[in-house]
């Protein structure tokens, strides 16, 4: 079977794409045809074919370099996936208040900066590909889904989809779409330190993987591919949409097994 080349000639810039989710949203775009930029931290896990690029999201001039390198490398760029986050744990009365400060700067104000200096790039894309110039942002269950022991991150993530239901609507009319993905539990590296910190790490991982409906956690492949699709041209009449990838957890409810 011929691979799919769909976003062949497009420039993409993907946030924490050095790892986990991230890392498996660069590969799958650099093989179906974009050039792909990652921007994280530490780039030493940064797919094969992309560009890394160094920068910290809570670093706004850091930021705006990476995006304009990208942009410049690529003659253009149309396709922004904001996935770069940090999670927390704990009740409203746990987490210090520099802690609510630190997570929402990476989660909230890292995905602000993106957009804000990606907006430019975009803008002179849409001109030209109608239909294939896009934001896609990485949300979560937990903006829809109330999760005990996760007050800061679900209000993190809550900011999320609110941003992308507002920035679809502040740019729709320049041929820009924004949506975003929310993944139940991934199995990806955040979440393996989590379960590597529990007292019973495998019954912790059958706990977490027993709440969704799926009975496993969600792959970081799963949530790439949808986020491929959400970025891709055959979405182009797709804007506004968060799209679930959560193994059934937001919209079922099945009756316990006997």
């Amino acid at each position: 079977m011929m691979a799919v080349r769909d976003f062949e000639g497009l420039g993409a810039l993907v946030t924490g794409g050095a790892s986990g989710i991230g890392a498996a949203v660069a590969a799958l775009l650099v093989a179906r045809g974009a050039r792909v930029a990652v921007l994280d931290r530490e780039t030493g896990g940064a797919p094969a074919g992309t560009l890394p690029l160094t920068a910290d999201v809570t670093d706004d001039a850091a930021v705006r370099t990476a995006v304009d390198t990208a942009a410049r490398e690529f003659g253009g760029l149309h396709t922004v996936v904001s996935n770069a986050g940090i999670g927390a744990l704990g009740t409203v009365a746990d987490n210090p208040d520099d802690e609510w400060l630190r997570v929402l700067d990476v989660n909230v104000l890292g995905m602000v900066r993106t957009a804000r200096h990606a907006l430019p790039h975009l803008r002179r894309a849409a001109a030209g590909r109608p239909g294939a110039v896009s934001v896609t942002h990485t949300c979560s269950i937990a903006a829809t889904a109330g999760l005990p022991q996760r007050a800061l991150y679900s209000a993190s993530k809550g900011a999320v989809l609110s941003l992308t239901l507002a920035m679809a609507a502040d740019h729709v009319r320049e041929g820009i779409r924004v949506n975003c993905v929310n993944p139940g539990t991934a199995d990806t590296p955040w979440v393996g330190r989590l379960l590597d910190a529990a007292d019973d790490p495998a019954a912790e991982r059958a706990a977490l993987a027993a709440r969704q409906p799926t009975g496993r956690l969600v792959g970081a492949d799963e949530v790439a591919a949808a986020v491929a699709y959400l970025a891709s041209p055959a979405a182009a009449a797709v804007t506004g949409t968060a799209l679930a990838v959560d193994g059934g957890m937001q919209g079922l409810r099945l009756r316990p097994l006997a």
